[in-house]
């Protein structure tokens, strides 16, 4: 439960310390998780059902879907797990799939049902479970997964083992995916020739109307309505450009280079990359398109032959690294 204390911004700022940007993203899912469990404190002890609202998120591969899921289990200390939509289309056994889903929640709360039913459930890739089209090939597995998702997001008993079941009623359940494609669904549909667009304050209602994700746009793209009904809150993610990634390395608590300083520190090193290195390793991340999952690997490629060496030398008290094309500099202890 959250602590009275706690509010949409402190969870945002909370946020800002671990992920870098996507500053409206963060403020939807803020309000969403902090009405979701303010809702279940209200109506725990009333005959009032829970109104839940999941939540989607859309945006590109290594855009922060996950890691502000994470982050924002950790902040609530609630279990945390992800599931792929992907994997789950591609088994026959689709209610085993979300059942050990479910399992892996349980234990992530070490045992504890009551935590594991007030924990977060983060599902990737939900944009591959489209279903058919017109004419198209019938894709059944992933309207099927849709159809098996939708229970257990409303709130449903469900049986894991003998005896032991988990109430997913107040599981937050958030779904992400990429979403190619709908941005020329949105082109087409959204007008809105209702606003008077003479002042400024009407054409920024516009904007964000226009920005807005309608369920219809989910529709069209493949999600079936029963679907994208569980899922009333959409916050979009931006995609990241060069400065962004440069700032995801070295900003955060949790940034690689943060975690080398302190490898290296406790060698009993000081080590020093210069800009011109993130800006570098930024720049292949975009040629991958990968987003910010591609950031880790370059600069663990980039530090692999550096801390191999390192510990062997203790006459070596500072690294300095300048750029991905020139050898480190190892300066001797003064």
């Amino acid at each position: 439960m959250l602590p009275k204390e706690t509010t949409p911004s402190t969870i945002v700022r909370f946020l800002d310390q671990y992920v870098v940007g996507q500053e409206e993203a963060k403020k939807v899912l803020a309000v969403a998780v902090y009405s979701h469990y303010r809702k279940i404190s209200t109506l725990r002890d009333k005959d009032s059902g829970l109104s839940k609202s999941n939540v989607l998120l859309i945006g590109s591969s290594g855009t922060g879907k996950t890691l502000m899921c994470e982050t924002l289990s950790r902040m609530l200390s609630v279990p945390f797990v992800t599931a792929d939509a992907t994997s789950l289309a591609q088994t026959k056994y689709v209610n085993e799939e979300i059942e050990a889903a479910l399992l892996r929640l349980l234990d992530r709360a070490n045992g504890d049902v009551e935590k594991a039913q007030l924990g977060i459930v983060f599902i990737d890739e939900i944009d591959k479970l489209k279903a058919s089209k017109g004419d198209a090939p019938r894709a059944t597995s992933g309207e099927s997964v849709q159809h098996a998702l939708l229970k257990i997001m409303e709130g449903s008993q469900v049986k894991l083992r003998e005896n032991l079941y988990v109430d997913t009623t107040n599981i937050l359940f958030i779904c992400g995916g990429a979403f190619v494609g709908l941005e020329s669904i949105m082109a087409r549909t959204h007008t809105f020739g209702f606003i008077s667009t003479t002042t400024e304050e009407n054409q920024n209602i516009l904007d964000r109307l226009n920005k807005r994700v309608k369920p219809t746009d989910l529709f069209e793209f493949g999600l079936i309505p029963e679907f994208t009904g569980r899922l009333p809150i959409v916050a979009n993610l931006n995609d990241l450009g060069r400065d962004m990634l440069i700032r995801i390395m070295s900003i955060p608590k949790n940034s690689i280079y943060r975690q080398y300083i302190e490898v290296f520190r406790e060698e009993n090193v000081e080590l020093q990359i210069g800009p011109r290195v993130f800006e570098q390793i930024a720049e292949i991340a975009i040629e991958y398109k990968t987003g910010a999952r591609s950031l880790r690997g370059i600069f663990e490629e980039l530090m692999t032959p550096v801390l191999y060496l390192v510990p062997d030398h203790p006459e070596i008290g500072r690294v300095e690294i300048h750029s991905l094309f020139e050898e480190p500099r190892f300066l001797r202890r003064a």
